[in-house]
């Protein structure tokens, strides 16, 4: 497929520089990007119980190094959206990808808990450089609408790694142990380095570029905070999110241990929960073009609470998987209605300041994300209960934050 195209324009409507990529390629290659943390954060999963035994901790406590990289990830993405916009979107991309790769090989050595919690941190450090910059490309080609749809497009490519990841860790702890997986994450990094030198043109020429000191940055960073509008959607986006990583971070333990489901099949529930988030991420692009992003944004929360209540009864009856798995898999499906357009929603108005407002999204939303798996892991008590009640409350949440604000009142 030639490079060479006409399609893509930025929102402001000017052409996008020659020898950009076509809309489906710029979506393989930013899908392909973003599923480096999906990758990250899945394929050890089957591994919990043999990290527990070889490091000597229980199963709450390797949660805990699922929670030290999405801190990485909420504290890392600070950094690269002021980069991408001052040096543009390669450079910080490649660097970030570096950086991911070492931390991988510390990762694959690391023989207590503390090493694996700190190299992990680290590895999100460098990793969530694929999550800050993606955005930011879409941002430099798309308004609100045609970003909600491109961002569907990234979670049908990167969506197929929450399907694979547990997969692959399991079928390699078959014949090796749980170190090998992070020497796999390690190759998957030098692949997408290879990828973006060859593959993925600058989209912000030098001079769009911005060059700011530390302090016009945090001014910045302050007068989105200020933005009610932009906090409201990142968090209502992130809490979504959150609801997400508490069902990684408990369900090792609820399908694993409690349900006896075998680490190599365990990626079958994990797989299926995975497509039902693909295919409406995908039914997002249809819906958007008929009802808007708001609208159906706030219907998706919606459905995301019926579902976790229906989850949260479920196990306070005991009903066991057959109660259970139809209700987590409509709780994780809405997440492909809810963070797409959440995001574009939130970054639609930002275009000059697209690096900086996506690094800000990030971190709020894995702030959230961060949160929630500690959460789990703090209220471990040997039953499904913490992982589906911090999941119920997630949802709480985004509904609260998703109502249309108040119109001020007009002055006498």
């Amino acid at each position: 497929m030639t490079s060479r195209t006409s399609t893509l324009t930025s929102p402001s409507g000017s052409a996008v520089p020659l020898g950009a990529p076509t809309e489906l390629r710029l979506a393989l290659i930013l899908g392909a990007l973003s599923a480096i943390g999906p990758l990250t954060i899945d394929m050890y999963l089957p591994s919990f119980p043999d990290l527990a035994t070889a490091l000597g901790v229980s199963i709450a406590s390797v949660q805990l190094t699922l929670a030290a990289y999405l801190a990485g990830l909420a504290v890392g993405q600070i950094a690269y959206g002021p980069l991408a916009d001052r040096f543009g979107r390669r450079a910080p991309l490649l660097a970030g990808l570096t950086l991911y790769v070492a931390a991988s090989l510390a990762c694959s050595m690391a023989t207590t808990l503390p090493v694996l919690a700190t190299a992990r941190f680290i590895q999100a450090l460098g990793g969530c450089a694929g999550i800050v910059i993606s955005r930011t490309v879409v941002r430099d080609h798309f308004d609100e609408r045609g970003s909600a749809r491109l961002y569907s497009s990234l979670m049908l490519v990167m969506g197929i790694a929450p399907i694979l990841a547990p997969l692959i860790g399991s079928q390699l702890l078959l014949v090796a142990s749980w170190r090998a997986i992070f020497l796999v994450l390690a190759l998957v990094g030098v692949a997408a380095l290879l990828m973006i030198a060859l593959a993925l043109p600058e989209s912000l020429p030098p001079e769009a570029r911005r060059r700011r000191s530390l302090s016009d940055v945090f001014r910045t960073f302050g007068g989105l905070l200020r933005e009610r509008r932009f906090v409201r959607l990142s968090i209502a986006g992130g809490t979504a999110q959150a609801a997400m990583f508490a069902y990684i971070s408990g369900s090792p333990f609820v399908f694993i241990e409690l349900f006896h489901i075998s680490p190599q099949r365990y990626p079958l529930i994990f797989g299926a929960n995975a497509f039902g988030l693909i295919a409406a991420s995908q039914i997002n692009r249809w819906l958007v073009g008929r009802h808007g992003v708001i609208r159906v944004f706030r219907v998706a929360i919606v459905i995301a609470l019926a579902a976790y209540a229906a989850l949260w009864l479920s196990i306070q009856f005991d009903v066991g998987l057959i109660g259970v798995i139809p209700s987590l898999f409509v709780g994780i499906a809405s997440g492909g209605l809810i963070l797409p357009n959440a995001t574009a929603a939130a970054m639609a108005p930002y275009g000059a300041q697209a690096g900086s407002a996506a690094a800000l999204l990030g971190t709020l939303q894995m702030a959230c994300g961060a949160t929630a798996a500690a959460t789990v892991s703090a209220l471990a008590d040997g039953t499904a209960r913490p992982m589906v009640t911090v999941m119920l409350g997630c949802a709480v949440l985004a509904l609260l934050l998703a109502a249309p604000e108040r119109p001020a009142p007009r002055p006498a």
